[in-house]
Order: C-alpha cells, then sequence, then structure tokens
C-alpha cells in the first residue's frame, strides 16, 4: 500500500459513504469500475506554496488518504500526458532534451487541450523515437529499448506506488498503426496502465513543488488550472471540467486538473482549492462503455467530496 499518506479512520468513513452514494445513484456502476484516491491537506498546508519546502521536508509529511482499489491497473487514457509532462521537464533540466518554440507549443497544448498530436511529439522528444513502418527484428528492439526510458525514469525515482505502471505509449485518436500496433503487442498487453495512487503521489508532487524542481513545478501547475467561468467553457467544449471532477465544485473553488476520456473509461486526477476548507486532492477512475459516456458520474463524486471537505 501507499506510503505517502496515512489511512484516517474518519476519512475512511466518509469515503465509504461517497462510494455507496455513488452506488445508489448510479446502479449500473460495479464495484469494480470505479477506482478513487483521495488526499487532505490539513494544516500546516504543505502544497501549493511555490515551492517554499525542499523535497527532501515536503516528503516527510504524510498527509491523510482513502484509497478505494487505488493499486487496480486501469487504461489512463489522457491521464498519462501528466506522466510525460513530469519526465519532459527532467529531461530539459537535465540537458536530455532542449527547449524550443514548437517543443514548449506542444507541451501546452499535450496539458491544456489534451492533444494527442502534441503528445506524439513530447513522446518522440523523450525517447528518441518515432512512429512509423513495422521495423525488422534488430532495429525493432532497440526502439523499444529507447522507447521505454520513460518507465526507466519512473522507476528509477523508487516510489512503490510506480512499480506496476507502464508510461511508453503515444495516446491515439483513431488507434496506432505499424510500429506503434507492434509495440502494443498482439493482445495489446503493453498498453499504458496506471493506478489512482500513483496518479496522485505524482500529482501531490507538483502541487508540492517537488517534481523536477520548484519552478519547474509552478510552470506545470500553469498549464493545469482550470477556468470554471461557465462563459469559458461554453467556448471550449473539450474543457477537461464539464462531465469530469471539475463540474461538480462551486464556481469559487480553484481546480489543477488533467482528465482522461476514450470509449471505454472516463477519469480525472484534480487539485482543489475550496474557501475556508482543507485543500485536497482527488483522482477518480471509472470503467466501462456506458459508464465512459456518462458525464454524470464524476461531477456527482467530485460534489460529495467537496460537502465532505467543506464538513471537515
Amino acid at each position: 500500500m501507499a506510503i505517502f499518506f496515512h489511512k484516517d479512520e474518519s476519512l475512511n468513513a466518509l469515503g465509504d459513504r461517497i462510494l455507496e452514494a455513488t452506488w445508489a445513484e448510479f446502479p449500473d456502476l460495479a464495484r469494480n469500475q470505479i477506482a478513487l484516491t483521495w488526499l487532505v491537506y490539513d494544516p500546516p498546508i504543505v502544497v501549493n506554496t511555490g515551492g517554499a519546502l525542499s523535497a527532501e521536508e515536503f516528503w516527510k509529511h504524510s498527509p491523510r488518504g482513502f484509497s478505494y482499489r487505488g493499486i487496480e491497473r486501469i487504461y489512463p487514457a489522457s491521464v498519462v500526458k501528466l506522466f510525460y509532462l513530469v519526465a519532459l521537464h527532467e529531461w530539459l533540466e537535465q540537458g536530455m532534451a532542449q527547449p524550443s518554440a514548437e517543443l514548449e507549443r506542444a507541451t501546452k497544448d499535450m496539458i491544456v487541450d489534451s492533444s494527442n498530436d502534441a503528445t506524439s511529439l513530447v513522446v518522440d522528444v523523450l525517447t528518441g523515437t518515432t512512429s512509423g513502418p513495422e521495423l525488422p527484428t534488430a532495429p525493432f528492439e532497440t526502439w523499444k529499448q529507447q522507447r521505454n526510458i520513460i518507465n526507466r525514469y519512473f522507476q528509477s525515482l523508487a516510489w512503490t506506488e510506480l512499480e506496476t505502471i507502464n508510461v511508453n505509449q503515444k495516446t491515439w485518436c483513431d488507434g496506432a498503426y505499424g510500429r506503434e500496433r507492434a509495440f502494443l503487442g498482439e493482445l495489446m498487453d503493453n498498453r499504458n496502465l496506471l493506478t489512482t495512487t500513483a496518479t496522485a503521489r505524482l500529482l501531490h508532487g507538483i502541487v508540492g513543488g517537488v517534481a523536477v524542481s520548484a519552478a519547474r513545478s509552478q510552470s506545470m501547475m500553469q498549464l493545469l488550472q482550470r477556468s470554471l467561468k461557465p462563459d469559458d467553457l461554453a467556448a471550449d467544449p473539450e474543457n477537461q471540467v464539464t462531465g469530469f471532477l471539475g463540474a461538480g465544485l462551486p464556481l469559487n473553488a480553484q481546480l489543477w486538473s488533467k482528465a482522461g476520456l476514450m470509449s471505454r473509461v472516463r477519469h480525472d486526477a484534480a487539485y482543489i482549492e475550496l474557501p475556508n476548507a482543507c485543500p485536497y486532492l482527488l483522482v477518480v477512475f471509472t470503467e466501462g462503455v456506458a459508464h465512459s459516456q456518462n458525464e454524470a458520474i464524476l461531477p456527482f463524486v467530485s460534489r460529495q467530496v467537496a460537502e465532505a471537505i467543506a464538513a471537515l
């Protein structure tokens, strides 16, 4: 189980109650079609401080948390872009990638608009690989080794939460072709896989200002911030708020998030600040064709959590 947060009886009771309310509201949502990790930041609050704490100091703090099926490996859709964002900043910090206007544009579009085309460029930069026709055996082995550099980076952090994840695939609109399809495996067994707890730990580090560096964490936070203003949402149908956790929040909340959606999953990973309440982090993954099209489930869960936080 995760070591970066600790269980808390009162939070466990609230979490169980929220899940029961969700299943009562959506009886077709099976118990194995939702996973959730929720962290509460009690005073003294160590997140969103602009990087006031060193990484060493920050990781000494253990927020209280609740998790349900938090270690289940689930296809993450676009939530994986959070991992590519952190990896890219690490590469830039270490001089393993060079900044450019085009890379900056792709990074912004990958997170702000969740562009798969932009993500393709970012993965190419991270790995030194490109998509294209199938390759002969030996060059393909080299290509696969290079593509797995992102996995090797996250394993090098030695976080137990990341031991079972896979983050070596591009995200697609229609699907993979050529060497990319071969890399997925005949049964798609090499597809991206994340857990809500692994995602929570990564986002916790970003919000804590210790992902790569304080300045780089701040830059990531700027890309993740979402507007809840109705006019802004109406102007952008792909806003990553409507149908996601942000839609369950009051308009005076502040939200930083990355959503994921495809034909079989609907996910969101968010850090949320409400007036006069403890800040919190919430990652919810839902699976199932019918549920992926349901824009009410994630906002319902989010509303329940926001009400619970306000009452804490």
